[in-house]
């Protein structure tokens, strides 16, 4: 829930593309055995926000009692990834460094860049037991661990304006069916039903990724990821696409949708206001309100699962967003078992509790120890159920693939909601990704 991040995590999904080979390309740093690195001390690098606060205690902390000291490197969020692509390849590249898993650090695997932790797990089975698994996993490539969770967790859930549906007579929906009646109500009504910041692209991602996930289950994606782009004609493929031109279709994201964005501010004051009953956004809808109207925040936010689909494959406890922030290793790093020790403080009672402070939803196995240090300790415990029981958490997929498929991912979704292109043309657009 932590906004910042989100709207970080969002913005690079939204516009760097570099090539990332070129960057590498002659690079012999994982051999170096790294007698080129600096000594006695290792560096991390982080991604520049509020959160660095809590980072900096961790350094601090560890470096009390570390001969080897940590020195945190703090790169601002709009240059964080094309710097960290830039220098990853060269001596300059940190020890440590912090991503968003799957896509985000898939070329640096390949290129033998980044040091395969499953001894250090071997040495400490805390490193991968003390998080949730549907966390874990995500930062696991070609089987073997590549990332250690850090900051927090951030599910998309549909957010509501509770005032607005009881004004209506409307319950949160548990089922697609549901979702469509309350469009139809609240039409009827002059209320936009979902309000949608169409305009970052990103924000209609989320309703892709739930319906595929619902009809199809979390496996027709993975396959696509794989390389296997004949999944996207399938039936069940077909099937999502259909109910979501019904939704769309049937009026449920207004007339203005593609004017209308989240990051600045846009559609949550669309959901605060009253003009909309609906909004499907991560878990940071959360301090986005509050940061605006706190008692709105408190008292008339409601917010729930997706809504199920009946006859889908999709587990209905399946969820879809940011998993998690990582901290990866450099396979060249001089002081690997300094790294290990830092990474073990991921887990500890410090961190959580410095984390829920500022918003954040740790993913240890021990969070649910220290709610009461929440921002608010009922939707942390919510979320946190949900992540704990979910028997698939889907990395949203402009963070799936590698940086190179972010901009025909948006300009697809964007472009069939609007549409601009049908069926056909989603179906040929996503088959393109590489």
């Amino acid at each position: 829930m932590n906004k910042s991040t989100s709207r970080v995590t969002r913005f690079l999904a939204g516009g760097v593309a570099l090539a990332v080979g070129l960057t590498m390309s002659g690079c012999a740093s994982g051999g170096s055995g790294g007698s080129d690195r600096p000594e006695n001390e290792i560096h991390v690098a982080v991604y520049g926000d509020s959160g660095n606060t809590v980072e900096q205690q961790l350094v601090d902390t560890f470096n009390k009692t570390s001969d080897v000291k940590i020195v945190l490197d703090t790169i601002p969020g709009a240059d964080y990834q094309q710097k960290l692509q830039t220098i990853i390849g060269t001596s300059n590249a940190p020890d440590i460094f912090f991503n968003w898993g799957g896509g985000s650090i898939s070329d640096f695997v390949e290129s033998d860049l980044l040091l395969p932790l499953d001894d250090f797990i071997e040495e400490d089975p805390g490193l991968k037991d003390n998080f949730l698994p549907s966390v874990f996993n995500t930062a696991v490539i070609d089987g073997k661990a590549y990332g250690i969770p850090m900051r927090g967790t951030q599910p998309v859930m549909l957010f509501n304006n509770k005032q607005v549906l009881a004004d209506n007579g409307i319950t949160a929906p548990a089922t697609w069916d549901e979702l469509l009646e309350a469009v139809e109500k609240l039409k009827a009504a002059g209320i936009t039903p979902i309000a949608l910041g169409g305009a970052d692209q990103w924000t209609t991602l989320m309703w892709f990724e739930y319906v595929y996930d619902r009809v199809a289950g979390p496996e027709l994606f993975e396959k696509a990821l794989a390389g296997d782009t004949k999944v996207w004609e399938s039936a069940a493929s077909k099937k999502s696409l259909g109910m979501l031109k019904d939704l769309i279709d049937a009026g449920a994201f207004g007339t203005n949708y593609d004017s209308v964005k989240f990051t600045d501010g846009g559609s949550p004051t669309l959901l605060r206001t009253g003009k909309a009953a609906f909004e499907l956004m991560g878990s940071w809808e959360y301090a986005t309100q509050q940061d605006v109207d706190p008692t709105f925040a408190e008292t008339n936010l409601g917010y729930t699962e997706f809504p199920a689909i009946e006859g889908g494959k999709g587990d209905a406890k399946n969820l879809v967003g940011n998993t998690n922030n990582f901290y990866s290793v450099l396979k060249a790093t001089r002081y690997p078992d300094t790294a290990r020790d830092f990474l073990k403080l991921m887990y500890s009672d410090e961190f959580v509790e410095a984390q829920l402070g500022i918003g954040n939803l740790p993913t240890t196995t021990n969070t649910p120890e220290f709610f009461q240090d929440a921002a608010s300790p009922d939707y942390a415990a919510y979320q946190f159920g949900l992540v704990e029981a979910a028997p698939s958490f889907q990395l949203s997929w402009d963070q799936a693939y590698p940086p190179s498929a972010i901009t025909p991912i948006h300009q697809a979704v964007a472009q069939f909601f609007s549409g601009q292109i049908d069926e056909a043309g989603f179906i040929q657009a996503m088959q393109a990704l590489k």
